[in-house]
């Protein structure tokens, strides 16, 4: 026998090792990946074909399950489709679209603007300037803005709304509530109302009042509570809604001054107590604002159980 073969097998072969091999052949050791590798390889192939077949069609099938946002009343003037809820309105610098709804109004959307369309009854300015006349019924229609949500209840009005996302709504025609968590403002025709981010609607005040009670006013707004005296001085009996306002905004400790200058600029009934109104009585409240011989509470609270919070 060679040892070379024995080796590595490069002697002449021994036929007695010949034999010897031939007999232990199917011992020999094979790596276990080369006997499975061809079948697993296989089976991962055909299970990962149809794993994608599957999501394909598990996709396919939601894309026609799953009914596009549906279609608003409101169009952009000239065109024929209707805007989509969620679809957005953008307009470039020194450029204005219009849209309507035949049920609803018209919204004017100014430079600069953008505003979603989220239903056909509400609308969102998320910034820019949108002139609105509302023909609807009182409450049908809302327009939702970063810092708070202006409820029409009959009207025209301009707003704006800054980066910020602090506004200014004036009021040419009818009603506006203004409205945010728990504070909320009323504004009439020929009225203003500024509003903040995370704090909501803040003094209406009539555009035609005297800069003595305007500036004191804006100071107050900011924060400066020695302002107030000089908004109580000022005040004519046209800005009573100004001072019933400040009523619910002032500490506790300022409310009774601003009550006496209530009383001076409207006619009162006698069961209206100081007191009750110093500590907030909603029914004392409510009856300061109907000596305001404007719409009555029992109207305004009509639009609060419709378009509270949500």
């Amino acid at each position: 026998m060679n040892d070379d073969y024995l080796w590595d097998r490069s002697g002449p072969p021994d036929p007695e090792i010949e034999r010897l091999e031939r007999t232990l052949a199917p011992l020999r050791y094979r790596h276990r990946a080369a006997l499975v590798q061809p079948a697993h390889s296989t089976g991962m192939r055909w299970w990962g074909v149809a794993a994608a077949a599957a999501a394909i069609a598990a996709a396919a099938l939601l894309a026609v399950r799953t009914p596009p946002p549906g279609l608003t009343a409101w169009q952009v003037e000239g065109t024929q489709a209707p805007l989509r809820a969620g679809q957005t309105v953008r307009t470039a610098d020194g450029s204005s679209v219009t849209l309507r709804s035949d049920d609803l109004g018209e919204i004017e959307l100014g430079p600069d603007s953008e505003l979603r369309a989220s239903s056909d009854r509400r609308v969102t300015l998320d910034r820019g300037q949108l002139h609105a006349r509302i023909w609807a019924p009182p409450r049908e229609f809302v327009l939702d803005t970063p810092s708070a949500r202006a409820v029409d209840l009959g009207c025209e009005y301009t707003i704006r709304v800054d980066p910020n996302g602090d506004g200014l709504l004036e009021v040419s025609m009818g009603w506006v509530a203004f409205h945010f968590d728990d504070r909320e403002s009323f504004i009439p025709a020929g009225a203003a109302c500024v509003t903040y981010q995370r704090r909501g609607p803040g003094i209406p005040f009539y555009k035609d009042a005297p800069e003595t009670l305007r500036q004191p006013l804006a100071a107050f707004e900011r924060g400066d509570s020695a302002a107030l005296n000089a908004v109580l001085a000022a005040a004519r009996p046209a800005d009573a809604i100004t001072v019933w306002h400040l009523l619910t905004r002032v500490p506790v400790a300022d409310r009774g001054r601003v009550f006496d200058r209530f009383r001076e600029l409207v006619a009162l009934p006698k069961e209206v107590r100081r007191e009750d109104v110093v500590r907030r009585d909603a029914h004392a409240i409510d009856q300061c604002w109907d000596a305001l011989n404007l719409e009555n509470t029992e109207w305004w609270r009509g639009w609060e159980r419709r378009w509270g919070p949500s």
